[in-house]
């Protein structure tokens, strides 16, 4: 598959066929998403790949309710978990999720962990959420995602577990220092979306400042 086709391709897929994914596929994946760039090229990530059903069903339980509530602030028309004006919705109810529902048959689970001590956080002192120390992790997922991509797997990238990182943490042994950063669920595709949905470039780029004539 050609690079650009795989960027403007590469929807989120939530539901497989039932077809294991070979061990070497996946070990040819995570050979490829490992050249990723990371800070100082200290590649930082961690994976525990998850086949234990047990395990997997207690990761389950733990991403429930933040998917619960992520469907509530949703349907009230707010940006769930936002780090500026987030309020918790009124009512949460449960919502259906194929992940989760059918976390024992799904055909890898991946969860990505980072090391914070070889992760520059530059904007750590700064009154907001941190957000650089992502850059050191989030390309080695988006790779996985490609990697995955070109061998004809589809998958998603969620932060749902990292809000129960205290609990998740004992479940997995995650060592000291850690991070949780993503679950990552990969396998062959019932439908893989390849007609996204994104904002011109118009709508994103200025020139010279952010307020400045739109670009493009």
């Amino acid at each position: 598959m050609e690079l650009r086709e795989a960027l403007r391709t590469t929807g989120s897929v939530r539901q497989f066929r039932d077809e294991p994914v070979p061990v070497e596929v996946l070990a040819e994946i995570l050979d490829d998403a490992r050249f990723a760039p990371s800070g100082g090229n200290r590649q930082p990530w961690r994976v525990a790949v998850i086949n234990d059903r047990a395990i997997r069903r207690q990761l389950a339980d733990l991403m429930r309710p933040t998917w619960d509530e992520y469907v509530a602030a949703t349907r009230e028309g707010t940006v769930p978990f936002n780090s500026i004006d987030y309020q918790p919705p009124a009512n949460i109810a449960e919502a259906p999720n194929p992940l989760l529902d059918q976390i024992d048959t799904i055909p890898v689970v991946l969860v990505v962990a980072a090391d914070l001590r070889l992760i520059v956080a530059s904007d750590h002192e700064l009154p907001r959420a941190a957000i650089v120390p992502g850059a050191s992790v989030y390309p080695f997922c988006w790779n996985i995602m490609l990697a995955a991509r070109s061998r004809r797997l589809g998958g998603v990238i969620t932060t749902f577990l990292s809000r129960t990182e205290p609990q998740a943490g004992g479940i997995l042994n995650l060592p000291p220092y850690h991070a949780l950063a993503a679950t990552i669920f990969l396998g062959y595709p019932i439908h893989q979306p390849t007609k996204l949905r994104r904002g011109e470039v118009a709508s994103f780029a200025s020139v010279d400042t952010f307020g400045g004539t739109a670009f493009g």
